[in-house]
């Protein structure tokens, strides 16, 4: 054998005890053996399926004595035919078997003469006589002749006809034909027309009309509709559901806004400049001889009344009404003038626009080109100037109220301010609601899908009206309900663009934080900040999530906030209120996250110990900035009775802490009591916030300590009392979710030890599971499936070589016919040349 054809099986991993058949052999081996294992068992069967060794008489009723012979006949030539009739094998077509056409046999058919169709109307279609074949496909021989049709044996040659007369005859025999098809086809027509008259007369017999009275009965009798038919008529009657408009796009949307904000400042331009809406139309345009005037509307009458005075024609009033309209028109221009020095760059582009239209509308109408001449036309310009510096003059005197109001109104379009100074003087000097509407257009004129630089230049309008927040916030008095409005163009604006509200937001909150560390470098303590940076703190949590676990924003405000609660020292009663404050933006920041902050409860603990008298005996200790020791220890002790009876609840606004300078002492002493019921009430919210924890009673027992054991309670007003009832009940209700570890003195008794489950592994890898019968079982189960899949693949490859033998048997066959029929057509030719052969010899003779 050739080493190079030999195949190695190589495995990729060798293993131990496992059995490898064929791990050297040659191509095609084991194939070509099961081919002849097969020829040798297989197709043997194949071969012999129908062969018997043992002679058997089968004929029908040979050895029954009981049947005639005439019935035996029968019988056995039925069964013969259904033995033939039927097919041995459905795919094969060429058995022995006599194929027939309308009970001809096709071998014995030599020619299929088809039905030709002739070009009459007639029924009788396809028949040609034989003068008309004769004359069309007799070779031209048999024109000349005609042969009689006698039973005489003696033939005697008539003249033979011309061939003029024979066509002749011909013609005349088909008229004749077809006058008679004529005949029967109109005889055919009225026999119908008579059969159809008849059966009209005996139909009147037939019908029978009902009279009126019965009629008037009967719909009388007719049932009314139901109300149920009467709504489903009306359902039916009623108009489809129309299909909506299609839901425009943001860039569309925007497209729209702007193009009407445009038109409005348009308007609003042209009421400033006092142009009235016919003089702000279009004129004309150029109309050429050749026109026929379709569209031409008359305006206005431009009839004139005749008129006498001292028996001449009176014109002097024409000339007046042309003088009139002159003046209207320079009045207009002047208008027009005033309009562009006062408007905005957009005012003076329209008005350019409009006077090249005016320019062009009069450059191309050829009767004033034709009648003025270039001096008249410099002499006109001198006057207009002289007249627009009059009427100038007068109109600074006196303006329309119109106008004013068009000067007064906001303009409709705005471009984004580039720096702070300008956006700084857009907004000042306007209300609220003006601001608010000026913020609204300039986002609208400038969408970002209108233009490439949009969005750069409304993310600077973000820090702009951040800043501006801000320095409302430094303000001696702030405006806090502007502030308030203001919030939401910039919270727009931040889903706009979050990435630049994000880092603006961001910058400031680092800036702070880096002034408070330079503070604490310095000095060692710092102050709590201004109003602005806690204004930007509560804005921080409305335009960001605070619920996330992490976000670029939030986390360092959150981080920023606990440094407040803890390095800030508590001097002044404004700390106290900036503190809590930033323990309400605690709570807001996580009271969906539920975010344990352990400053918030520190602070709260240290406010209600500055509430306190000087006590030496204390439960509880006090974390930075508070001290236990100090001069600042009853910053919020109220020991005035007259003020403890006047007090009232109230909010604390953040402007208070701007003028506290400028409070009496009752003032303060309720402001103090303001502050620590603002503190009960915390704790209460704290309390239920923080309930799910399992060291709640732990984080919560100081405040617990401070309320039950050192608060003078009875001193308080009946108001502080209930906050003061309602705080400690919340704290003290609570159910432990949880026991307290603590370590037990014995040592726990271990678990008794079984002996250990072993488990015999037969294959390695697989999973073997429970007792010795089951996994015999799952064996025997694998072994079935094994020798299932190797049955069913022998079955199909015996299939597939039956097929193979059947098809080249039928190969055979089929090329032992080709061969025979070309046998016959052979030696049919040579008789067929043999036979032309003896017919040409004979011919000769």
């Amino acid at each position: 054998s050739n080493p190079f054809e030999v195949k190695v099986n190589r495995q990729k991993f060798n293993i131990l005890g496992r059995k490898t058949k064929n791990d050297v052999g040659l191509p095609g081996v084991s194939r070509s053996k099961a081919i002849r294992k097969r020829t040798q068992t297989l197709l043997k069967e194949y071969k012999e399926r129908e062969k018997t060794n043992v002679f058997k008489d089968k004929r029908f009723g040979e050895y029954d004595t009981k049947i005639s012979p005439e019935e035996k006949m029968i019988r056995r030539f039925t069964l013969e035919r259904q033995q033939n009739y039927g097919k041995k094998n459905i795919y094969n077509l060429n058995e022995d078997e006599e194929l027939t056409h309308y009970g001809q046999s096709l071998a014995e058919i030599e020619k299929l003469n088809d039905i030709v169709d002739s070009d009459s109307d007639t029924e009788e279609r396809g028949t040609l006589s034989a003068e008309l074949t004769a004359a069309h496909f007799g070779g031209g021989g048999g024109l000349l002749r005609k042969k009689t049709s006698s039973g005489q044996q003696d033939e005697e040659e008539e003249k033979p006809k011309s061939r003029k007369g024979l066509i002749e005859e011909m013609i005349a025999k088909s008229k004749q034909e077809k006058q008679e098809r004529q005949t029967l086809r109109e005889s055919a027509l009225e026999l119908t027309e008579k059969l159809d008259n008849d059966w009209k007369e005996i139909q009147t017999l037939i019908a029978h009309k009902t009279p009126k009275a019965e009629r008037k009965d009967k719909e009388l009798e007719k049932p009314k509709p139901d109300e149920y038919d009467m709504i489903v008529r009306e359902l039916g009657f009623e108009m489809k559901a129309k299909p909506s408009e299609r839901m425009k796009t943001e860039e569309e949307l925007a497209k729209e806004e702007q193009a009407r904000l445009q038109k409005l400042e348009a308007d609003r331009l042209r009421r400033m400049r006092g142009i009235e809406e016919e003089a702000n139309k279009k004129k004309p345009s150029h109309i050429s001889a050749d026109d026929l005037a379709d569209g031409f509307i008359l305006d206005k009458d431009d009839r004139h009344l005749l008129s006498y005075k001292d028996g001449k024609l009176n014109i002097e009033n024409e000339g007046e009404e042309e003088e009139e309209e002159e003046d209207g028109g320079k009045e207009d221009d002047e208008n027009e003038e005033e309009g562009e020095e006062e408007s905005s760059n957009e005012g003076e582009e329209e008005s350019a626009n409009e006077d090249e239209e005016d320019v062009a509308a009069d450059s191309h109408s050829d009767l004033e080109s034709d009648l003025e001449s270039e001096e008249e036309a410099a002499g006109n310009k001198e006057q207009n100037k002289h007249k627009t510096n009059k009427s100038e003059s007068q109109n600074v005197e006196e303006l329309d109220p119109e106008m004013e109001a068009a000067r007064s109104e906001l303009p409709y379009t705005f471009t984004v301010p580039e720096s702070y100074e300008t956006f700084k003087s857009l907004l000042d000097g306007r209300t609220v609601e003006q601001q608010l509407i000026i913020l609204e257009r300039i986002q609208k004129c400038n969408h970002p899908s209108l233009a490439v630089g949009n969005k750069a230049k409304l993310e600077k309008l973000f820090g702009f009206l951040l800043e501006y927040i801000g320095e409302l916030a430094t303000l001696d008095l702030p405006e806090l309900r502007r502030i308030d409005k203001l919030v939401l163009p910039l919270y727009s604006l931040c889903q706009m663009f979050p990435e630049a509200a994000s880092d603006s937001v961001k910058f400031i909150l680092r800036d702070a934080a880096h002034d408070m560390e330079e503070v604490i470098e310095v000095k060692g303590h710092a102050t709590f900040p201004g109003l602005d940076t806690l204004i930007y703190l509560k804005i921080t949590s409305l335009l960001f999530p605070t619920s996330d676990f992490w976000h670029p924003v939030v986390t360092p405000a959150f981080i920023y906030m606990s440094q407040l609660l803890t390095k800030c020292r508590i001097t002044t009663l404004q700390d106290v209120i900036k503190g809590l404050f930033v323990c309400c933006l605690f709570l807001e920041y996580v009271s969906l996250s539920r975010r344990f902050v352990p400053e918030l409860i520190n602070f709260l603990l240290g406010v209600l110990h500055i509430s306190l008298p000087k006590k030496q005996a204390q439960g509880y200790t006090v974390v930075h900035p508070f001290t236990p020791v100090g001069k600042n220890l009853e910053l919020l002790l109220v020991c005035d009775k007259k003020d403890l009876e006047s007090w009232q609840k109230q909010n604390l606004p953040l402007s208070i802490v701007t003028r506290l300078k400028e409070t009496s002492q009752t003032e303060m002493n309720h402001i103090r009591l303001s502050c620590l019921a603002l503190c009960y009430d915390l704790i209460k919210k704290c309390a239920a916030l923080y309930e799910s924890l399992p060291s709640f009673h732990e984080i919560m027992h100081p405040i617990r300590i401070l309320l039950r054991q050192h608060v003078p309670v009875n001193e308080y007003p009946e108001k502080m009392q209930e906050w003061y009832g309602s705080a400690l009940k919340e704290l003290e209700n609570k159910v432990k979710h949880y026991t307290p570890l603590i370590c037990e003195k014995k040592k726990p008794v271990p678990l008794k030890q079984y002996t250990p489950k072993i488990v015999k592994v037969l294959e390695f890898g697989r999973i073997q599971g429970g007792s010795k019968k089951e996994q015999e079982g799952k064996q025997l189960i694998r072994k079935h499936r094994r020798e299932l899949k190797g049955a069913i693949r022998e079955i199909r490859k015996d299939n597939q070589f039956l097929a193979r033998m059947q098809l080249s048997e039928i190969m055979e066959r089929d090329a032992a016919r080709k061969r025979k029929v070309k046998e016959l057509l052979g030696s049919l030719a040579t008789q067929e040349g043999e036979w032309k052969a003896m017919k040409r010899k004979k011919g000769k003779n």
